[in-house]
């Protein structure tokens, strides 16, 4: 199934922007008549006809429409730290697009090696990653934001989970893994702090569980931050598949 991202719908029209066109009408050689598939990014499918077969600007009505497509039935925040190797959150961008997730957050914290990251080069490998695994709506990529202050300005309801990937060397916090956690919580709404390869320090993640954060573990082995990211998506992926 091939699918393509609208930057604009209006009315009863489709309008892709100059990559998108050039991808469906040069490489895919699609002609005005032809029947595509469209996304919004926000979570809307749309079954159209091609009017326009410009490459550098298609257009395309759309016959028929389908809200929430390939949607999960969560809502997840994975705060994660990006690493040094830049390639390695990339990585875990498009894994976790692929697998579910609805906003990532780059953080910086204390002992974290990157401390400026640009999210453009994110968002386009979101956009692929989202079309790839057919869903309609993209992940939002956030602004990189401190530790501290996504943990002093994130909400919080009753009704949602905050987890929490630290190692508690000295067992103040006990842990569960993060499986357990899941299983013991009606929560659909999920957020999940994973560190940089430094870990978070010990400020921040006290800050975290006096927020209300559950601090949990993702199994015995010691994981890459990118690894850890992801397993953390898997984890709940898996958890509401059952």
């Amino acid at each position: 199934m091939e699918l393509f991202y609208a930057y604009e719908v209006n009315g009863r029209f489709c309008r892709l922007d100059a990559e998108e066109s050039s991808h469906c009408v040069r490489v895919l050689r699609h002609r005005a008549g032809d029947e595509v598939d469209v996304i919004d990014g926000q979570g809307t499918l749309y079954h159209c006809r091609l009017t326009q077969d410009s490459p550098k600007g298609a257009e395309a009505e759309i016959l028929s429409q389908q809200a929430d497509w390939g949607a999960h039935p969560y809502r997840l925040t994975l705060g994660c730290c990006p690493t040094k190797n830049n390639d390695r959150f990339e990585w875990f961008v498009e894994k976790a697009t692929e697998l579910g997730v609805d906003r990532i957050v780059p953080l910086i914290g204390e002992h974290s090696e990157r401390k400026v990251y640009k999210t453009e080069r994110a968002l386009r490998i979101a956009l692929s990653a989202t079309k790839q695994s057919l869903k309609a709506r993209i992940p939002e990529i956030a602004e990189p934001l401190s530790v501290k202050d996504f943990l002093c300005h994130s909400e919080r309801s009753e009704e949602s989970l905050q987890l929490i990937a630290y190692c508690f060397e000295d067992e103040t916090h006990p842990r569960q893994s993060i499986r357990q956690v899941l299983e013991s919580s009606s929560a659909r709404d999920i957020t999940i702090l994973i560190g940089p390869e430094g870990d978070f320090s010990p400020e921040e993640a006290q800050l975290a569980i006096g927020r209300g954060y559950v601090p949990v573990h993702l199994g015995a082995s010691r994981l890459r931050t990118e690894t850890a990211a992801v397993t953390a998506v898997e984890a709940v992926y898996l958890h509401f598949m059952q």
